[in-house]
Parts: C-alpha cells; structure tokens; sequence
C-alpha cells in the first residue's frame, strides 16, 4: 500500500501551525513542513493548493499583516486567482497558516481541528 504524502504549510512562530502540527503529529501523523516563510510557493503551487481547500481563496490571505495595508489589498478587491497566487508567491507573510494538504484536499487549520477531516475516509 502506497503512503499517502500529508504536507503542512507551517510558521513555527504560529500558535495555531504549531497546535495543528501537534495534532497531526499525536495522530501519528508526519508531514512534509513546508516552511513557506522561508520557502515560498510558486504561484502554480499555490493555485493547485487553493484548488483543493473547501474556503474561498481569500480564506486563506492574511488581510490584517502589515504587508496587506502596505501593498493596498482587502477582501473586497476584484482579483483573479491567478493574481492572488502570484502576489501570495511574491510576499508568502500574507498566506494564512497553516494549510494542510492530502490527497488531493486542502484544509485551512482555523482552527487546528479543522484538518482532520482530511483523515475521515
């Protein structure tokens, strides 16, 4: 049986990626961390990722971070997913954490429980 990869899009400086890392990994789950701070996404990852969340894409874009009001965006603005992707590519403080992905669902850890429906099958 092949093993099905779990990955987490994860902020060690975030309480609510930490509890959600916590939980995953008391399930005896282990995923590939993808530090997206440090490694961004590209735009092509992101936009096959916010394909498989269950949210809206602007779900999962920190509106509130510093470099939201620098760079003038909100909610309400008229985007194409495209042009999320690549703006989240270029400045990845803005992607809300953590995101887990597996087989070919996303869910956002807001709050930490929430990814667990991933292992529900």
């Amino acid at each position: 049986m092949k093993t099905e990869t779990v990955t987490i899009y994860h902020n060690p400086r975030c309480s609510k990626s930490r509890e959600t890392l916590a939980l995953l990994q008391e399930r005896g789950i282990e995923p590939k961390i993808v530090l997206y701070l440090q490694d961004p996404p590209d735009a092509a990852t992101l936009r096959q990722v916010f394909g498989q969340l269950d949210r809206p894409l602007t779900d999962a874009i920190r509106f509130k971070e510093a470099a939201a009001k620098e760079l003038g965006v909100s909610a309400s603005d008229a985007r194409a997913p495209d042009e999320w992707c690549r703006l989240l590519a270029e400045h990845p403080a803005l992607l809300e954490r953590p995101i887990v992905v597996r087989g070919g669902r996303a869910r956002l850890g807001r709050p930490p429980h929430a990814v667990l429906e991933l292992f529900e099958d």
